[in-house]
């Protein structure tokens, strides 16, 4: 069976079989959360979205070392170069230090993608780790001549650059046409083109988050941290770098034209944007006040919501419409997804229970073919999908005796089901693993207060729920990043 992956490229603007560089191994690099509110659902898609393909490139055999950063220093208000961090502008509206911050939504990040099903990185570096590392890298910018100092700040000079490469090759934007549209912006005057992007920002006064270098005290931009990071961990050239379709101008040009710079060439040979969530048409993100957040889709608790939806019932939407398609928020669709999710398990429940005959009337390896095909097409999930619920339709057949399957292909069919719904999908029955999909999100958020607890010093609290928990048989486990919980018998 050939099991040739096509990705789109969204360098060359096409699918591609894809070739890792150093075949069997797989570097892959996608943009996470910037970590200063509770994840919502336009951060669970791409999350989402490369699980699948980690979760597949790991099933074709390739060894992966994924990568997925947390911003947690450097993004500016409105994601500009001027103005303050978004982290350490909650840290001061809730008086509180940027790390804790920090880490407070690092837990809560955590939590919701172990809720749905998205296996941890290999590697999960943090931007405030890395100002060593991302210093050498803007010497490393000065001594290619693309970078200028003013003032106590670094610049990567566009114009310069776009003279030998050419900047603008991933979005297809034109500096010609940046030139003219761009506006001169107070505080921007210290650059040569309102277009060049900040590598170091002198910190104000008052600016909570500051590391000392030779050109000022300061802080990184925001788009150093994954060039220095990616090329840290997975070389100085490497397979896939990901991340949401927002970002693929100006973070992952500004990205290209660094590691450029340094390289003489991009780092990454296959750029893959997933497309945006929305509501009523238009994105959804906290920037736009619009975002709902996955505890409120766990809970219910949100005015735009009409019920409770359960993690995988969340997942399961999401897989319904392709990676590279907007996807449009309704309480309808959700619905829809909880019911098609119900009646996909309920399906492989029956299929467990058919009994085979010494006939078959089922060709296995079309079906197979068939489903392996959608995924080799660029993550189709819709296809995939389908073609799993028109297999539901022969499960039902063979149920009532309609038809025939010997004992071969029902193995076969057995395991092909959860092979590509368990451990490719991602998708648990509520009634698998640490229990109920409910029980899970309730023993979640009873933690997460007793987190809240112990930060502040409420140990009374925290013991008195830590106990009433273990009384349960729930045995928890406290770590440095958060905590973890198992259901232990209680008979």
């Amino acid at each position: 069976m050939e099991n040739q992956l096509f990705i789109y490229n969204s360098l060359s603007r096409k699918k591609e079989a894809f070739k890792a560089l150093n075949s069997p191994h797989v570097g892959m690099y996608v943009c996470g959360p910037t970590v200063y509110g509770n994840a919502h659902l336009g951060h669970a898609r791409p999350a989402i979205t490369f699980d699948i393909l980690f979760r597949y490139l790991q099933h074709l055999d390739y060894k992966v070392r994924y990568v997925r950063n947390i911003t947690d220093v450097g993004h500016l208000e409105n994601d500009m170069d001027d103005g303050e961090d978004k982290i350490a502008k909650k840290a001061r509206l809730e008086r509180l230090e940027p790390m804790e911050v920090v880490q407070y939504y690092t837990n809560s990040y955590h939590r919701s993608m172990r809720q749905l099903n998205v296996l941890d990185p290999s590697i999960e570096p943090q931007a405030s780790g890395h100002i060593i590392e991302q210093q050498q890298f803007i010497d490393r910018i000065f001594e290619s001549g693309f970078a200028y100092e003013k003032n106590g700040s670094v610049y990567f000079d566009v114009k310069k650059y776009n003279e030998k490469y050419k900047y603008g090759i991933l979005s297809g934007r034109v500096l010609e046409d940046l030139q003219s549209n761009t506006r001169n912006l107070e505080g921007q005057d210290e650059k040569k083109n309102p277009f060049d992007f900040a590598l170091w920002k002198k910190a104000s006064p008052d600016h909570l988050m500051r590391w000392p270098s030779k050109w000022s005290v300061g802080f990184p931009g925001w788009h150093l941290e994954c060039s220095t990071m990616g090329t840290k961990y997975l070389g100085d050239e490497f397979d896939i770098h990901g991340g949401g379709l927002d970002l693929l101008f100006p973070h992952h040009e500004c990205e290209i034209a660094q590691s450029t710079a340094v390289h003489g060439k991009s780092s990454v040979r296959y750029w893959m944007h997933n497309n945006m969530i929305t509501l009523n048409g238009q994105k959804m993100g906290k920037s736009l006040g619009n975002a709902v957040s996955l505890d409120d889709f766990f809970s219910g608790k949100h005015p735009l919501l009409e019920k409770a939806y359960s993690p995988m019932s969340v997942r399961f939407f999401m897989l319904q419409a392709h990676y590279r398609s907007p996807l449009d928020f309704s309480n309808e669709a959700l619905i829809s997804a909880e019911k098609g999710l119900e009646r996909l398990f309920r399906g492989i429940e029956t299929l467990e229970k058919i009994q085979p005959s010494s006939k078959s009337d089922i060709d296995f390896k079309q079906f197979e073919s068939k489903c392996y095909h959608a995924l080799n097409d660029d993550l189709n999930t819709p296809i995939l999908i389908s073609h799993l619920f028109d297999g539901l339709k022969q499960i039902n057949d063979l149920k009532e005796g309609k038809i025939s399957i010997h004992s071969d292909d029902l193995n076969n069919l057995q395991s092909l089901y959860k092979t590509f719904v368990e451990n490719i999908l991602g998708l648990i029955h509520e009634n698998s693993g640490k229990g109920s999909e409910l029980t899970a999100v309730l023993i979640e958020t009873i933690l997460t207060i007793r987190q809240e607890a112990k930060l502040k010093k409420n140990f009374e609290t925290s013991d008195q729920i830590r106990n009433a928990l273990t009384s349960l048989g729930i045995e928890i486990k406290d770590k440095k990043d958060g905590f973890d919980w198992e259901l232990k018998s209680t008979t």
